[in-house]
């Protein structure tokens, strides 16, 4: 489903990895180290892959006619991420909830979907806002909302070095921003 880097570019990022390393003041021919370089450029592809896919292609046809017009949610969709500002990790939890106006997707797709944006670098307002519009955009749903709750490690790791704050953010379209009970509905399901 996502395109892969060419072994030529994982080369090319597992050289700049070798020279990161080495001025840090590690020893590159260090036997924990010899096969660092490649193994951290192969991950970073990997964590990236978000840069190679297209979102029809994660879809593929799994939006599906549909009567009713009640909310649908999918939650706690966990999610890896890299923070763009300092290339470390944020992670956590996604919730969507749309209302349908004649389609449904895939559930599958739905996390699928939150993975696509979240692979690559990333802030958490911008991934929370992307999903949202991805679901509005592909369903025309009647509304969308988002929630995300992320531990960012630039945060707890570096800098102010603070461990049990997270971060939660919410986007909404359509029907969810012009309806506070509808947006009290979601999150009541969300506690149960």
């Amino acid at each position: 489903m996502s395109k892969q880097l060419s072994e030529e570019t994982i080369n090319e990022i597992a050289g700049h990895y070798a020279a990161i390393i080495r001025l840090l003041g590690e020893d590159i021919t260090r036997e924990g180290l010899v096969k660092t370089p490649v193994r951290a450029a192969k991950a970073m592809a990997f964590v990236t892959r978000g840069y190679r896919q297209d979102p029809d292609e994660i879809i593929n046809g799994a939006i599906f006619s549909h009567e009713g017009s009640r909310m649908v949610i999918v939650k706690d969709i966990e999610f890896h991420s890299l923070c763009e500002h300092h290339i470390l990790p944020f992670f956590g939890r996604i919730s969507i909830g749309y209302i349908p106006q004649g389609k449904t997707i895939g559930l599958s797709k739905l996390a699928r979907l939150v993975d696509f944006y979240a692979r690559r670098l990333q802030v958490q307002e911008r991934l929370t806002k992307q999903i949202c519009d991805i679901v509005a955009e592909k369903l025309n749903a009647a509304g969308v909302i988002v929630t995300c709750t992320a531990d960012h490690l630039c945060m707890k790791m570096r800098g102010v070095e603070k461990q049990l704050p997270s971060t939660t953010t919410t986007e909404t379209t359509g029907l969810f921003s012009d309806s506070a009970s509808l947006r009290e509905e979601f999150f009541a399901s969300l506690r149960h």
